[in-house]
């Protein structure tokens, strides 16, 4: 079993960025910009957002942060929004999700600027991702993808098995994963909460995604021997052994399922990492005009 150790790939990749973003400086370029929409004081959220501003000094991007209580209108923050559409300093923002009940996360989402849409979540780029067109591509997906190129994990013609159909992880990573190409070619079926045999179907998996947001869904007894498994789950729940009084876990059993696996990712340490680099990512493409000239 070799263990996927995304924490040392986003810090390769972060180095690679940060010369990238070097090189551009003393040419005399403009410093990449990303700007982060945080409403209110959802833990998770709020973490998120503060390892985005550190990695952004890290590897040499400007970041701002633009902070609202939960009570903001909807109508505030779709002005915000065109704003930073407007802002020719900013190459790249996010509005971190979850918003409150009484924000609609789809009129959010269709108000940002395409071209600036580094968390990937506008249908445009939904929809050129799904054709193969060059876009943004959503950080979690975009950062499996990188893991399983940098440990050269066969794709092509494997059956690989995703759990879970959310339009952040499981939809966009199916889609990829059939992408002609590498890595790619594969032969996909997506599982979800209504599929009945979900058992028999990871058994014959060579590559199982797993992103159901359900702790140790996936057991020792539903894998077999030599699969790469990618496990994208971050559940907190209750835990004695720690000072926080939580714990991260995974949708897999790991302790049951690694004995098995070829390759296996970690929580916390795999797909988490990779996630807040492929922003890092987008965002110097972004800043580049590579993807939208």
């Amino acid at each position: 079993m070799q263990l996927i150790d995304g924490k040392a790939i986003a810090s390769q990749i972060k180095k690679e960025i940060a010369e990238e973003v070097n090189t551009i400086k003393a040419n005399g370029g403009k410093t990449p910009h990303l700007a982060a929409v945080l409403v209110g004081h959802d833990g998770g959220s709020e973490t998120y957002v503060s390892n985005k501003v550190r990695t952004c000094e890290e590897v040499g991007f400007k970041s701002t942060l633009i902070r609202y209580e939960s009570d903001v209108t909807e109508k505030e923050i779709l002005a915000c929004v065109e704003r930073l559409n407007k802002d020719a300093d900013v190459d790249g923002f996010i509005v971190q999700l979850p918003l409150p009940k009484h924000i609609s996360e789809e009129k959010v989402i269709e108000a940002i600027d395409y071209r600036k849409d580094v968390d990937g979540f506008h249908p445009i780029n939904v929809g050129r991702m799904s054709i193969g067109l060059p876009c943004f591509i959503s950080a979690t997906p975009a950062g499996i993808v990188e893991l399983l190129k940098r440990y050269n994990i066969p794709t092509q013609g494997k059956n690989c098995v995703v759990l879970g159909r959310s339009n952040i992880v499981g939809k966009p990573i199916a889609g990829l994963m059939m992408q002609k190409g590498y890595p790619g070619d594969a032969t996909v079926t997506v599982c979800h909460s209504r599929t009945p045999n979900i058992k028999e179907i990871c058994l014959e998996a060579d590559i199982i995604i797993a992103a159901m947001g359900v702790p140790e869904f996936l057991k020792g007894d539903m894998v077999k021997e030599g699969v790469t498994v990618i496990d994208v789950g971050t559940t907190r729940v209750p835990s004695a052994e720690t000072k926080s009084g939580f714990k991260l876990k995974g949708d897999v059993a790991f302790d049951e399922v690694a004995t098995k696996a070829g390759f296996i990712t970690p929580v916390p340490g795999g797909v988490g990492p990779m996630t807040i680099i492929s922003l890092m990512k987008n965002t110097l493409l972004a800043g580049k005009k590579e993807i939208y000239k």
